[in-house]
């Protein structure tokens, strides 16, 4: 059986070119209806979501970053860093709303976008990178266990899915 080569990548974005918007909004609704999370339980309407993404592209303590399957925005992260004033917590950060289209997983993507906003992160110069998680996405309890981020807590009224609520867990990990 021949081997299929595929081209992952990821990169922060500083502007949407091209389809970009219209796959990482196409990549988001998947990923809301597989249950991926961040906050949807369904998809927004289009407007909605696309205005969202323009959105996060303008606050300056947000970082989107875009996974993309042989040049197709497939998923993105988000870095995103405490206020100006909160000087107490400067030195830590959070990633959040990852996903990876259902179409585009088993390539190592939601990896490359973890590793990628770690490596912004530090570049940064923060210490710490925080994230929090649903139970029921076990792949990416997985990934991240396997990336050494520290389970430190559980919130068990984390999420409320379609009446049930849903346990959530918190990790970080110090950048070194």
């Amino acid at each position: 059986m021949a081997e299929i080569n595929v081209r992952i990548g990821v990169e922060p974005a500083k502007e949407f070119k091209g389809p970009d918007l219209y796959d990482l909004c196409d990549a988001t609704e998947g990923a809301i209806i597989d249950g991926g999370g961040f906050g949807w339980v369904r998809p927004p309407p289009r407007k909605a979501l696309e205005a969202y993404y323009r959105g996060v592209l303008v606050v300056p303590e947000r970082t989107l970053f875009l996974a993309r399957l042989d040049g197709v925005v497939c998923g993105s992260a988000q870095l995103v860093r405490p206020m100006p004033n909160n000087e107490a917590q400067a030195f830590a950060c959070n990633l959040m709303h990852s996903f990876v289209a259902p179409w585009a997983r088993g390539h190592g993507l939601a990896r490359e976008l973890t590793l990628a906003v770690e490596s912004y992160a530090r570049r940064e110069g923060f210490k710490v990178l925080n994230l929090d998680v649903r139970e029921t996405q076990t792949a990416a309890i997985a990934l991240y266990e396997s990336l050494n981020y520290v389970r430190w807590g559980k919130n068990p009224k984390y999420a409320l899915v379609e009446g049930k609520m849903i346990t959530g867990h918190h990790y970080y990990k110090e950048l070194k």
